[in-house]
């Protein structure tokens, strides 16, 4: 069990200033719907690969002098429900700390918020790091895991680099022994050497955000408990992929994971649909690769933008037919990155 994170964040606490850069995660077995709203308890478990593109460096200062909070994001002061969740996870390190100071949030996202992407899992795996060490909170990497996982879901599997697996954990009366069951950690996959190309359709905020899509979805879906069931199988298979290197099986079982992920949300009432038609000549564009013989697999969040997963030595030719099937798009490539990380504010 790795123990760094907030091993490193004891050394940093006595000053009441600590910065921690996280990158976002992309679930190849997906994450959707609450057995626990609260506490964030996911209905099964999920698994991702952790970017080595587009980090969030947070840096949380703690001001014994404040009456409130200071939250600024990207250089502005926040506002709404994202200045009040990320107090309100601030409370609940203060909680935690048996600390009360105030703290100076300050932090910068290289992702577009909100459009799929997963800004919120490499905000909030960032700032859990730096609040824990600004604050003093003690715990190893499991821990720093569960606590992210309270301001987003899958920000705790963020925590950890390369392929993670988040365990859905199990509701209960019993408050503390439900929180302590979700929990990440890290999956070997040997002889595997993926990339991830992103091509960014539309990079603005979503029209119904995760929260309202996930609660609908499971409240009016007839599709969502087939699918839950099917995912569960789902992660058996794709462990057992991971596990022997098998990368085009993990790709094909990813691929139909996020397409009936997606399908669940078309059956909502009333219906929650991300895709654009660029997302769909993106997916068109992988299956004529596959046909011409390219281990090329989609996966897509709660968003219009389309992931495409596939061997490393591959992607520059993925990212060149992605490009051209959607010109207006941005394309990046991703390889597996690292886990969240304590800095000296320059980003060591």
């Amino acid at each position: 069990m790795r123990t760094e994170p907030l091993a490193r964040s004891r050394a940093q606490a006595a000053a009441g200033d600590a910065t921690a850069v996280a990158h976002p995660n992309i679930a190849l077995i997906k994450y959707w719907g609450k057995s626990d709203e609260r506490l964030v308890l996911p209905r099964t478990d999920s698994l991702s690969m952790t970017l080595d593109i587009f980090p969030t460096t947070t840096r949380v200062r703690l001001d014994p002098h404040a009456g409130e909070d200071s939250v600024t994001l990207g250089g502005r002061p926040a506002t709404g429900e994202a200045a009040r969740r990320i107090t309100a996870f601030l409370d609940l390190v203060r909680e935690r700390s048996g600390r009360g100071e105030r703290a100076v949030v300050d932090s910068e996202n290289t992702v577009p918020t909100g459009a799929g992407l997963a800004s919120s899992a490499s905000g909030f795996a960032a700032l859990a790091l730096a609040a824990a060490a600004a604050y003093g909170l003690e715990g190893d990497a499991r821990a720093l895991s569960r606590l992210a996982r309270r301001g987003s879901g899958s920000a705790s599997r963020s925590v950890f680099g390369g392929f993670v697996l988040w365990h859905a954990g199990q509701a209960s009366a019993d408050e503390e022994q439900a929180d302590s069951s979700s929990y990440a950690e890290p999956v070997a996959a040997p002889g595997v050497d993926p990339a991830l190309v992103i091509a960014v359709v539309n990079a603005g905020p979503k029209a119904v955000s995760s929260r309202e899509a996930m609660r609908r979805t499971v409240d009016t879906s007839p599709l969502y408990e087939p699918w839950a069931a099917s995912s569960r199988a789902d992660l058996v298979e794709m462990r057992a992929a991971l596990g022997r290197g098998d990368l085009a099986a993990v790709g094909e079982i990813a691929e139909r994971n996020a397409l009936g992920m997606h399908a669940t949300m078309l059956a909502a009432r009333p219906a929650v649909r991300y895709m654009a038609p660029a997302s769909l000549t993106v997916l068109d564009a992988v299956l004529q690769l596959r046909q011409e013989g390219v281990a090329a697999y989609v996966t897509m969040d709660a968003g219009p933008n389309v992931k495409v997963l596939c061997p490393r030595a591959q992607a520059q030719r993925v990212a060149r037919a992605v490009a051209e099937a959607a010109p207006d798009s941005a394309v990046h490539i991703a390889a597996p990155g690292p886990g969240a990380r304590l800095t000296d504010g320059d980003g060591r």
